[in-house]
């Protein structure tokens, strides 16, 4: 998915097929098998498999969240390492220890012009990632982001 021309507006990413259809589905297996649990108890029938059924569900909400936080943990390491190597090749300085990852992640779409001066006033004002966003005037397209 290449878009040259990407931008605050249009730079988020999403996967239908994980963000909607997947998300959506477990929401609505453990909404089932929590009614099944509660059915199954008032009625005083068949629980063991309805206890099953909800450790199940929970199960895949569990890998749900895993299959989405772990890359993304990889990726930010990376983007740490990468930026933390231009801000050296502009500026013969490491970034300032104060920022966050989130701070770094949105700076990383700043152009190589607009980086040391944009990290500095991140680092001194704790600007919020969007507001880092919303200031970049030149922006570094990063399509590569899962």
């Amino acid at each position: 998915m290449k878009n040259d021309n990407q931008n605050y507006a249009n730079h988020r990413r999403i996967h239908p097929l994980y963000h909607f259809v997947f998300t959506l589905l477990s929401l609505g297996l453990v909404i089932l098998s929590v009614t099944q649990l509660i059915k199954s108890v008032q009625s005083g029938d068949q629980v063991l498999p309805a206890i099953l059924f909800l450790l199940i569900s929970i199960s895949i909400v569990i890998v749900l969240i895993i299959v989405r936080t772990y890359p993304l943990k990889a990726q930010d390491r990376a983007i740490r390492a990468e930026e933390n190597l231009r801000h050296y090749v502009l500026t013969q300085k490491l970034l300032d220890t104060k920022l966050t990852m989130g701070q770094i992640t949105a700076l990383r779409f700043a152009s190589d012009e607009e980086f040391p001066t944009l990290c500095k006033k991140a680092s001194a004002e704790q600007l919020s990632p969007d507001a880092i966003k919303k200031s970049i005037k030149s922006w570094r397209s990063d399509n590569y982001r899962v």
